[in-house]
C-alpha cells in the first residue's frame, strides 16, 4: 500500500484534528493544541521526549560469549536514517511527543525484499485501531488528509507504540483523560491575563479632603506622573491642601493566583509522570539543589523514562526483526548515555567497572571515545588488596 506522501505526514502543530474534547467543568475546551499552551504540559512532554530521544539505540546479538552489536540495515533505520527527512533524534523526539501526549504513536513501515527499510510517522489523531470482525487480526484505518475513505493498513505495516493502559488495542491519552486539570490549569492562566491585562496595576492612590474639578484632576495625575518610573525613585515629594499619599499593596495570591497555579504545574506534571523538579519547578522551601534533586532525577530515570524506553525496545523486536531471529536479535537503548553530563558519576562507574573485572580500561575506554592502547589495557583486572599470603609473589 502506498505510504503518506511528505506533505500528508502532519507534525504534533497539527494535531487537533479529530482530536477534539468535550468541555469539562472550568469551561474550557482541551484539545491538542490548547493545552500546549500550558507551560507545563509543553515542557512535560518536550523534556521527556528530548531525554529519550537523545540516547543512543543500537542492535544487539546474543552469542555463546554475552552479545554483539550488530551493523547493517535494521541499524541504520533506527540510529542512522528512519526515512530520508528525518534524523533519528527528529524521528524518534516527533514518536514519543505524540506517545506522551496521546498515548499512542505511529510510523508505516515501508518493507523492501523482507527487511523494514524506512520508518514513516504518521499522526495518532488519523490512525484508529480495528480488528477484523471474521480472524480478529489487528489493522489500522488511515484517515489521508484530501482522501475521502479511509485506508486499512495491516499490522505488518505500521510501528505502533503504546503509552499506558489496560492492555488493549490503544494507548491512553493523558490529555484526554487529564482534560479537568487541564481545563483547570487553562483557566487560571486565562484568569491571570485577564486580570492584568484589565490594569490591576495601581501602585497607590491619592486622597484629598476636598472635592476636586475636572482641571485639578489632570493637573494632580501630571504632578504624580513625574514621580513615576525606577529613575524618579528617591525623588522626595510635596503635598499640600490636605493630600495624601497611601501605597497599596496588591495580594500576590489574589492578583495572579500563584497558588492555583502552583497547584496546576504539579497536577499536570502528574498526568505525564514527570516530577516537577525535571520541568524547572520546586514545591515550597525546596531547594532546585542538592542530594535530594538528585534523587529525584534517578527516580525519574528509573520509573518514567526507562518503562517507555522499555516498551520501545520490544516493539521494535516484535515490529521490525524478523520472527527468526527475535529469539538472539534484539534493539537496546543506551541508558548509560545519561551519565554523559555527569563526570563524576561517569568517573566513578567507570573505576567501578574496571576495577571490579567487568570491563577492561579499553572498554572503559570506548565509552569515553578514545583510541584503544590494545596489550594490557584489554585484559580484565581487579584489586587485590586483600589476598592470601602464599599468594602474594602469584600473578592473578
Amino acid at each position: 500500500m502506498a505510504a503518506l506522501t511528505k506533505d500528508q505526514r502532519l507534525t504534533l502543530q497539527g494535531g487537533d484534528l479529530g482530536y477534539h474534547v468535550a468541555a469539562n467543568a472550568s469551561g474550557k475546551t482541551v484539545t491538542m493544541s490548547s493545552a500546549l499552551t500550558v507551560s507545563a504540559v509543553w515542557a512535560c512532554i518536550s523534556r521527556s521526549a528530548q531525554a529519550m530521544a537523545a540516547l543512543p539505540i543500537d542492535i544487539y546479538r546474543k552469542t555463546a560469549a554475552g552479545r554483539e552489536k550488530l551493523s547493517g540495515p535494521l541499524d541504520d533505520l533506527i540510529g542512522l536514517s528512519p526515512n530520508s527527512d528525518q534524523t533519528p533524534v527528529e524521528f524518534w523526539e516527533g514518536m514519543l511527543s505524540w506517545l506522551l501526549a496521546t498515548g499512542n504513536a505511529y510510523a508505516e513501515i515501508d518493507w523492501i525484499n523482507g527487511r523494514a527499510a524506512a520508518l514513516l510517522p504518521v499522526p495518532s489523531t488519523q490512525v484508529r485501531p480495528i480488528r477484523n470482525t471474521v480472524t480478529n487480526e489487528l489493522m489500522y484505518e488511515l484517515r489521508d488528509p484530501g482522501s475521502a475513505r479511509p485506508r486499512v493498513i495491516p499490522q505488518r505495516e505500521m510501528l505502533h507504540l503504546r503509552g499506558w493502559g489496560f492492555g488493549g488495542d490503544e494507548g491512553m491519552s493523558p490529555i484526554r483523560w487529564g482534560t479537568q486539570s487541564l481545563g483547570a490549569a487553562m483557566a487560571a492562566d486565562e484568569a491571570s491575563g485577564k486580570m492584568f491585562g484589565s490594569g490591576m496595576q495601581a501602585s497607590g492612590v491619592l486622597k484629598s479632603n476636598q472635592r476636586l474639578d475636572d482641571a485639578q484632576r489632570g493637573q494632580l495625575q501630571k504632578i504624580m506622573e513625574s514621580y513615576s518610573g525606577s529613575t524618579r525613585a528617591g525623588k522626595l515629594m510635596i503635598l499640600e491642601a490636605g493630600l495624601e499619599f497611601e501605597q497599596l499593596t496588591l495580594n500576590p495570591d489574589d492578583a495572579q493566583m500563584l497558588e492555583t497555579r502552583r497547584f496546576s504545574i504539579e497536577e499536570v506534571c502528574r498526568w505525564f509522570g514527570v516530577p516537577p523538579m525535571v520541568i524547572g519547578h520546586s514545591a515550597e522551601g525546596q531547594t532546585m539543589w542538592g542530594t535530594g534533586v538528585e534523587q529525584i532525577f534517578l527516580s525519574w530515570m528509573q520509573l518514567g523514562i526507562n518503562p517507555v524506553l522499555k516498551k520501545i525496545e520490544q516493539r521494535i523486536r516484535k515490529a521490525l526483526i524478523p520472527l527468526r531471529e527475535q529469539r538472539d536479535t534484539y534493539a537496546e537503548f543506551n541508558r548509560e548515555a545519561m551519565l554523559q553530563m555527569d563526570s563524576k558519576a561517569k568517573a566513578e562507574f567507570l573505576r567501578a567497572m574496571t576495577t571490579n573485572g567487568i570491563m577492561s580500561r579499553d572498554e572503559a575506554r570506548d565509552k569515553l571515545n578514545l583510541q584503544r592502547r590494545g596489550g594490557a589495557a584489554d585484559d580484565l583486572m581487579v584489586q587485590t588488596a586483600m589476598s592470601p599470603i602464599d599468594m602474594l609473589n602469584e600473578r592473578i
